[in-house]
This record gives C-alpha cells, structure tokens and sequence, in this order.
C-alpha cells in the first residue's frame, strides 16, 4: 500500500480542498465528485490504508471522525432530517483511495442502501 496519498497532501494543505474542518488528529474537506449535496470526505491525519488496518493505537482519530461528523451534519443543517456515513473497505468495497476516509453524505432523501 502507498505511504502517500492525495489526502497526505490535502492534509498538509500543499493541494487545494474544500477543507470544513481541521484538528491535530482529522482533516475534513468537501468531495470534490458529490454524490449528495453535502457531501464531506473525513480523514485521519495519520495514514491507515483500510479498515483492516485499524488498530489500537488508532483509536482516538477513529472516534474523533465520529464525532467530527456529528459537528459538521449539525453545522451543514442536515442532522435532524439524518445522514449517511459510509466508509469503504478494498476493492470490492469501493474503496478507491487507499487512506481510509469517512463520507458524510445529506442533504436530500439518500434511497437505499445498496443497489446490486
């Protein structure tokens, strides 16, 4: 799995984005292929590749992405009408950066879940 991502660079501010939120542990910034009309990517500052690659140590910016979540919905104005949170795993999962990340999707009714 690559060291660098796009994400490493959108984090570090040496490429554009939509940043909406940034600390010491997560970066949030605006997707820039929305699938909603609110629709935020939400980072670790730190590189973990996927999923399977969460561990212990990871805990705190893993928590914090939940809850930073939680802070944008109420800020976009999408919290009392509801939101989706999605994070893909690998290939089947539609993963396609390789830095794991959070979608934070609202704004309109977002149909089902899956469409096989």
């Amino acid at each position: 799995m690559a060291e660098e991502t796009i994400f490493s660079k959108i984090i570090r501010r040496e490429i554009p984005a939509d940043i909406v939120y940034q600390d010491e542990l997560v970066t949030a910034f605006r997707d820039i292929s929305p699938k909603a009309p609110t629709h935020v990517l939400i980072v670790p500052n730190i590189l973990v590749p996927t999923a399977n690659d969460v561990s212990e140590a990871h805990e705190q910016a893993m928590g914090r992405m939940f809850t930073v979540a939680a802070k944008i919905a109420k800020k976009e104005g999408i919290a009392e009408d509801g939101y989706r949170l999605i994070m893909n795993c690998n290939r089947h999962g539609g993963q396609e950066v390789y830095h794991i990340h959070m979608h934070l999707l609202g704004g309109c009714p977002l149909g089902p879940m899956l469409s096989l």
